[in-house]
């Protein structure tokens, strides 16, 4: 077991000209590995490639305690714009998906409004809040293919209960432009084609590629711990695998994927009944 609860959480108040000073200095390191960083996925391709790889969907709207719905609906305005840069993204083998560097900065020029973002465990609003949800689809359909994740970032907050939970705790990837990116490189010897799509009710997605696949993935969690931490509130932390298997179901290799540490926005061990 890996040493995973050793990680002090506890949050840290800095001034409004270190975030900026900070902010900057990061950007600035972004652009410069974009800049360095060859070649880049920019292909798009409207024809789909004909074998369907792994697919996934996730619900648009939820409703949040004190959260106003309004955010949700815009939400949905900004992915619409995001999955427009996105869809089609062909990934030929060397090169490398960037999240943000084929989306772009959200600004309300560009359409982008007013979602929900958290800012230091903060629920607030800003300009294009809500496109975790399509970075955390890309990164869990990417952890079901031969892909290799050279860039994603956890989130430091746990937002929602366990009730409906499809996915393990800490199986999404946070995103905050442009330094907070999710990178994915193609070390295959075939195409993948990224498509996504905003429907009634669901963001979908699926990775496809223009040959049968070799393998299946599953995800598991390991070592799941709630503590309380010293300083008031709770954290949770576990470690993600990824188990391989051929297509007849024989096993191959278990890989280890991720640790995650987030703070807990909600009061643990709540019934079902207590959730909204």
């Amino acid at each position: 077991m890996r040493n995973i609860i050793s990680n002090d959480l506890r949050p840290i108040q800095r001034s409004n000209i270190r975030l900026m000073a900070g902010k900057t200095y990061y950007s600035l390191l972004r652009f410069a590995k974009w800049a360095m960083y060859r070649p880049f996925a920019k292909q798009r391709d409207d024809c789909r490639l004909p074998i369907t790889y792994f697919h996934h969907k996730t619900i648009l709207l939820r409703q949040l305690r004190d959260v106003d719905m309004q955010y949700q609906y815009n939400k949905i305005i900004n992915l619409k714009l995001a999955v427009a840069r996105l869809n089609g993204i062909i990934i030929r083998p060397g090169e490398t998906f960037s999240y943000w560097k084929l989306i772009g900065k959200p600004t309300y020029r560009k359409g982008y409004v007013d979602g929900m973002i958290l800012t230091g465990g903060k629920v607030t609003a800003g300009v294009g809040g809500g496109l975790c949800q399509l970075s955390n689809l890309i990164y869990w359909m990417t952890l079901h293919t031969p892909l290799t994740i050279i860039e994603r970032h956890r989130h430091g907050y746990d937002v929602f209960p366990d009730s409906n939970r499809t996915q393990p705790f800490g199986s999404g990837a946070t995103c905050f432009y442009p330094y907070g990116d999710l990178m994915i490189y193609n070390g295959t010897n075939r195409n993948y084609q990224l498509c996504v799509s905003v429907g009634k009710e669901y963001l979908e997605g699926e990775w496809r590629s223009n040959q049968l696949q070799e393998y299946r993935y599953e995800i598991i969690e390991e070592n799941h711990i709630v503590k309380s931490e010293y300083w008031g509130g709770y954290s949770r932390h576990n470690e993600l695998y990824r188990k391989k298997f051929d297509l007849n179901n024989n096993f191959i290799e278990k890989e280890f994927i991720a640790e995650n540490h987030a703070l807990m926005m909600y009061p643990p061990f709540l019934s079902a009944g207590n959730i909204q």
